[in-house]
């Protein structure tokens, strides 16, 4: 398999967000690329024709998606099942719909800071029957916004909670001691997404 590996970022990021995720994931003999979009203000359709473009000119691949990342990632793939992605790993990507998500929708100063990506983010994905192996690491430390404005109870990373990240039909899910946005900084997370990249399933013994 290609060690190549696209990295996608989430809302309200940049291609620099990612670079401590690349590195760590340079160190498991991975090659990463990260691919930044403007996820705030751009159109969610417009940038899936972008990414899906990339994504093929990319070749053989893996991709990381951080948050909205992931969701972008397997969008891209329903828009284009043909496209040369061996897995898919996403960091806490709320598949199911975000209630924080909702929540910020509905008040006033929200919706501006969820731009045009609102409703890609409120929304449930559905079952994946797509044809990619795709995992999923959610964190299980409760920092952030989300827990201000939503209940999550089955736990979660503080923005997203866990029952928002089982999607059916992902190969398969595990969890990591990690904040949201401590996801892409944390060296289970990465460890986890080169394990599951390399044999498309998550180690045991790690996180």
């Amino acid at each position: 398999m290609s060690a190549r590996v696209v990295l996608l970022h989430g809302i309200w990021n940049a291609r620099a967000w990612l670079q401590p995720l690349a590195r760590r994931l340079r160190r498991h003999g991975l090659e990463p690329q990260v691919v930044g979009y403007a996820s705030v203000f751009g159109d969610p359709d417009a940038n899936l024709a972008v990414l899906v473009e990339r994504l093929r000119a990319a070749g053989e691949t893996a991709v990381v998606g951080h948050s909205l990342g992931g969701i972008m990632a397997l969008e891209a793939l329903r828009r284009a099942p043909d496209l040369p992605i061996a897995r898919v790993v996403c960091l806490g990507s709320p598949l199911r719909g975000s209630r924080t998500a909702a929540a910020l929708a509905a008040m006033a100063w929200g919706a501006p800071v969820l731009g045009r990506s609102a409703g890609i983010l409120q929304r449930d994905l559905g079952d994946w029957t797509g044809g990619v192996q795709v995992g999923m690491v959610a964190g299980t430390v409760q920092h952030g916004l989300g827990r201000l404005l939503a209940r999550f109870d089955e736990g979660g990373d503080g923005t997203v909670g866990l029952d928002e990240t089982r999607m059916p039909g992902l190969t398969d899910h595990c969890t990591v001691p990690a904040s949201h946005s401590g996801l892409v900084f944390s060296p289970q997370a990465a460890a986890q997404a080169a394990y599951f990249i390399r044999h498309g399933r998550f180690a045991p013994d790690v996180g």
